[in-house]
């Protein structure tokens, strides 16, 4: 782009040049000799600006209007451009009948009408873009890839969710996956997948293992066809922060948000950002036990309190049981007397089943 831009810098100098030479030539004219004179220096003059200005009329706007444009979805731009075409067609039709109005109405009142039925219609369509194309014959059957990018103004199979590194690197994403419940499309920002490159690399052991241990979930993801994953080199211009990228293109794109980052839960949903997080859905398919159940484990550590032992069901979930320290080691029948729900998830209370043989 800047030797595309040096070059329109080359161009604006020399007509900029050129049309202030020949408007200097023109206002020496008066002068007699001293016309040749005015139209070099007007020439110099016009040539610096040129240089300086020509990337501000040329160059930068279209840059401007192509990151806008990217960040636009492909259904938007369509409804966009229909209320375009709606709104010329009822200006066009008005504009006979209005030029028939006298001075001055009759000159100004078609292009002001131009104007607004234009401005309406694009803003109209835009805006009701969802129900639009709902009518449309075949559109919520067709699960084509622009209702993939349309994200959150299309049915449910055609939107797009949001992966964040942590996620990624938690690996149970992959299980999430093969089961069905995620409908859409998974799809990694080249920022999550630049700064799990980065932890890949990292120099402490650890981190070195979490970042490559990532990159094998990402690769077993795209193997399994159960879910579509998309690399998405769209980028978030004037956010160095990761999380707030994934908070402002989860914005822009109307589409949810999958981690298991508490914090950044939070931060998305205090902006109106829908999150799916994976420790809410890890506690949500617990198993439900009520007060008076009786289940069988495995006490295999003593308790905080005296006497007292730790077992585990079979979904991590933590059962302290009452007077459970001599069966250490060992299976036993506990009864359930209470059920506790914290922030770090699901506790069991127990004690021991009197009909333990």
């Amino acid at each position: 782009m800047i030797g595309i831009e040096f070059i329109f810098r080359l161009i604006g100098m020399v007509v900029f040049g050129v049309l202030a030479g020949y408007w200097g030539y023109t206002m020496g004219q008066p002068f007699g000799g001293q016309k040749e004179f005015y139209a070099a220096v007007m020439a110099l003059v016009g040539a610096l600006v040129g240089l300086v200005l020509t990337p501000f009329i040329t160059t930068r706007p279209t840059r401007w209007i192509l990151a806008n444009l990217s960040k636009v979805s492909s259904q938007s731009l369509l409804a966009g451009l229909l209320g375009l075409v709606v709104g010329l067609l009822i200006a066009a039709l008005l504009s006979f009948p209005l030029s028939l109005l006298p001075r001055p109405f009759g000159q100004i009142l078609p292009f002001l009408a131009v104007v607004v039925f234009v401005y309406f219609g694009v803003m109209i369509f835009v805006l009701r873009q969802k129900e639009i194309f709902e009518i449309v014959p075949g559109r919520k059957h067709r699960g084509s890839s622009e209702g993939a990018e349309a994200a959150g103004q299309t049915p449910a199979s055609g939107r797009n969710i949001l992966l964040d590194t942590s996620v990624i690197i938690d690996g149970r994403i992959t299980d999430i996956a093969r089961t069905g419940f995620l409908v859409g499309t998974l799809m990694i920002p080249r920022f999550v997948l630049n700064e799990l490159q980065y932890i890949a690399d990292s120099p402490d052991t650890l981190r070195r293992q979490r970042g490559r241990r990532g990159m094998e979930v990402l690769s077993q993801l795209q193997k399994d066809t159960t879910v579509p994953v998309r690399i998405s080199d769209i980028d978030v211009e004037g956010v160095r922060e990761v999380d707030d990228k994934l908070v402002v293109l989860a914005r822009q794109l109307r589409c949810p948000i999958l981690t298991n980052d508490y914090n950044l839960n939070r931060v998305a949903e205090l902006q109106g950002v829908a999150v799916l997080n994976v420790n809410e859905l890890a506690n949500a398919v617990k198993s439900v036990l009520l007060p008076g159940e009786v289940v069988t484990v495995d006490v295999i550590q003593e308790g905080r309190e005296s006497g007292q032992g730790i077992a585990y069901l079979d979904d991590g979930t933590m059962v302290v049981v009452e007077d459970g320290k001599e069966y250490i080691g060992r299976r036993a029948g506990v009864v359930v007397t209470k059920v506790l729900q914290t922030a770090a998830g699901r506790m069991i209370f127990a004690r021991i089943n009197p009909d333990n043989s």
